[in-house]
């Protein structure tokens, strides 16, 4: 029944607020905040793993939807901080508290997690074919992300199609995937980023507000990012191996807000700065 199914929804979501460290079930009364301050390339941080540091001079912030504090995100946003959730939306990780929704039916082969250093757990590709059973999840992952004042969601796994994923993903199944979680995070009014996915940059701009990637300078790819700087869109680019002084002059150049970053993801970062 609809009825039924509308509240069970509304109940999970309640437990994985009040499971969170010092969050609370909020109503979202508020009207989308705009995410990018300062133009096309703010200056950003991505920390996953260690004590979260408030201190280190960026506008955005990519931060755990599950370990971020209410009460962390409230001091950030009183800073003038503009938040993006990070959570996984074509990968399973084991550790998340809402883990056990997910059936071993949609469960595939291993996959790299962003943040997670060589030799911890892995996580697992997805059966993105299966939005049915998908969805309701999302659904709650990003209204938690909103409950706690994110005004973005950097959902992580978009390419499975490209990978090992232990599924027969085709490049269609995967734009529809991707297009039906931009969609998911607007409804949240979240700002919707694309992680990676470097193949279908060109198709896929038109329904996400940013787009995240990893190493385009060590893999000659950033080029293929220049729909999101064209549209005036931000690109917020890592790098993992080298020094700034190996890439910025490239990323720069094509207008990506560029910082180097040890794969754990945690609070040391150096960064691009624009001439």
């Amino acid at each position: 029944m609809p009825g039924v199914r509308r509240s069970a929804g509304l109940l999970v979501t309640a437990v994985l607020l009040l499971a969170t460290p010092g969050c609370r079930l909020l109503p979202d009364r508020s009207a989308p905040v705009p995410p990018w301050p300062g133009g096309p390339a703010p200056t950003w941080q991505w920390q996953l793993t260690g004590t979260l540091d408030s201190t280190v001079d960026a506008q955005v912030y990519v931060l755990d939807g599950f370990r971020t504090s209410l009460e962390a995100a409230r001091r950030l946003r009183a800073d003038g901080r503009r938040l993006v959730c990070h959570v996984e939306a074509g990968i399973h990780q084991e550790s998340r508290p809402d883990a056990a929704r997910l059936p071993a039916a949609v469960l595939g082969a291993p996959a790299r997690v962003p943040g997670q250093p060589a030799g911890a757990p892995r996580g697992r590709w997805l059966d993105i074919r299966q939005w049915s059973m998908l969805e309701p999840v999302l659904a709650d992952r990003f209204r938690l992300c909103r409950g706690k004042g994110f005004v973005a969601v950097l959902p992580v796994g978009l390419d499975g199609y490209a990978q090992r994923s232990g599924f027969p993903l085709t490049f269609d199944d995967q734009l529809t995937f991707n297009r039906r979680v931009a969609d998911l995070a607007r409804q949240a009014s979240l700002a919707p980023g694309l992680g990676n996915d470097i193949d279908q940059v060109l198709a896929l701009e038109p329904y996400f507000d940013f787009a995240v990637n990893e190493e385009c300078v060590r893999r000659t790819e950033c080029a293929r990012l220049v729909p999101f700087t064209r549209a005036g869109k931000p690109v917020f680019h890592v790098e993992y191996q080298g020094s700034t002084a190996d890439f910025c002059s490239t990323a720069v150049g094509y207008g990506l807000s560029s910082i180097r970053k040890d794969r754990d993801l945690g609070v040391r970062r150096d960064t691009c700065l624009p001439p």
